[in-house]
């Protein structure tokens, strides 16, 4: 069965949208059926958004990761574009006059199912001030390409929320984007079975999707959300390999396969092979190789490392993978081996590992080289998979019968 997207229904009825005056939260990858961008596609049906509000990268994707976006025009459509993403922690959220003149917020974003993922926190966050300047809410709901049964972690602890940790989630969390705003803006799916306005939200559901289809089933062609998420590949491998930007090691930003690429010129490309190979992570397979970031961290030098392939990205543990990962490159590089000092996410005073694992628990192991103390970690996500199951259960939406 074809899956349709949220913005696909609202293109089937777009009537609905006449006399609103409406904001746009979305990107280049929000493509309708006919693979227009979905500010491009509501103008040609004749409602042409009256603002544009862009996440991270910028609407078009254009800026690389941590890099401010101005405030600017569209070249297409000539409406006015709100910049989610300055240079600072206060550009995050947006202001509430930011919705002065509109009385409706639509968010189409492409989500990729990870907590570390700003558009979801992007989302939640531009509703949650539109809710309260007035604006009522419509999400046109896209596809989680991991699928929506697979829940993967732990819950970050009191007091590591951030940009990439904004909710108490697993970093896989299993859910829609529209079934995540439900849940973080408190507004139970059981009370709008029929995805009728509730509380000033509605989500504009998929058709046709089940819980458990990842994105290869879907028949639906990949537009990289992100500078560095060229392929569904990437995003099933990144809740694992996003934890190398907590470090100095490259994560292959800067060269054609990003998060595929693990390296530093002092690693030995066979030594650290033959390591993550011992690991027998299922659906995983690493070749030894030398790479060249361009830009970002090792510019111009050659870095050793390995690539990582996705075998069976179903039966991977991506973020286990990844927590190991660190671990050996901890033992391979001894004191070489450095987390990142610079702020991350307009966050200084804690470390980025901390923000990203939602604990000081990994650092503190993986600076003793303490194997047994992260395994033992690891061996806790059940309960927290569990528990956040437990709780997501009145916020879903679709079966997994479709």
């Amino acid at each position: 069965m074809r899956v349709t997207t949220g913005l696909d229904r609202l293109l089937s009825e777009p009537s609905v949208l006449t006399g609103r005056s409406f904001g746009l939260l979305s990107q280049q990858a929000a493509v309708n059926a006919e693979m227009r961008p979905a500010h491009l596609a509501l103008t040609s049906a004749g409602h042409r958004p009256d603002r544009l509000f862009a996440p991270e990268h910028g609407y078009y994707g254009v800026e690389q990761d941590m890099v401010a976006a101005a405030d600017t025009v569209d070249p297409l459509t000539g409406c006015r574009v709100v910049s989610l993403y300055g240079d600072s922690e206060d550009s995050l959220r947006p202001a509430a006059e930011s919705f002065t003149g509109l009385d409706l917020l639509l968010v189409d974003l492409q989500d990729i199912g990870s907590r570390y993922y700003t558009y979801a926190a992007t989302a939640v966050w531009a509703a949650s001030v539109a809710r309260e300047a007035g604006c009522e809410i419509w999400i046109l709901d896209r596809p989680n390409p991991l699928g929506g049964v697979v829940v993967e972690g732990n819950l970050p602890e009191c007091g590591y929320q951030s940009f990439v940790g904004a909710f108490l989630h697993p970093v896989c969390h299993g859910m829609t984007l529209g079934e995540l705003a439900l849940l973080e803006l408190e507004v139970p799916a059981e009370q709008h079975p029929d995805v009728a306005t509730a509380e000033g939200v509605r989500v504009w559901p998929l058709g046709g999707w089940q819980r458990q289809q990842t994105w290869p089933e879907l028949g639906r062609p990949w537009v990289a959300p992100s500078p560095n998420m060229p392929s569904y590949e990437t995003a099933a491998i990144y809740p694992g390999m996003c934890l190398l930007e907590a470090t100095e090691v490259s994560e292959g930003r800067g060269t054609t396969r990003p998060f595929h690429l693990v390296g530093s010129p002092e690693i030995d490309p066979n030594h650290l092979a033959e390591a993550l190979r011992q690991l027998q992570y299922p659906g995983l397979e690493v070749v030894p190789t030398y790479f060249r970031p361009q830009f970002q961290k090792h510019a111009g030098a050659v870095c050793g490392g390995v690539e990582i392939i996705v075998k069976n990205a179903a039966v991977a543990k991506a973020y286990r993978f990844g927590l190991q990962l660190l671990m050996t490159l901890r033992q391979q590089l001894g004191d070489k081996f450095q987390w990142r000092q610079a702020a991350y996410e307009f966050v200084a005073d804690r470390p980025a590992i901390d923000l990203l694992t939602g604990s000081s628990v990994v650092r503190r192991a993986i600076d003793r080289q303490d194997c047994q103390s992260l395994t033992d970690w690891c061996d806790d996500f059940a309960a927290h998979e569990a528990a956040f199951t437990a709780h997501r259960e009145p916020y879903l939406l679709y079966s997994e019968s479709g």
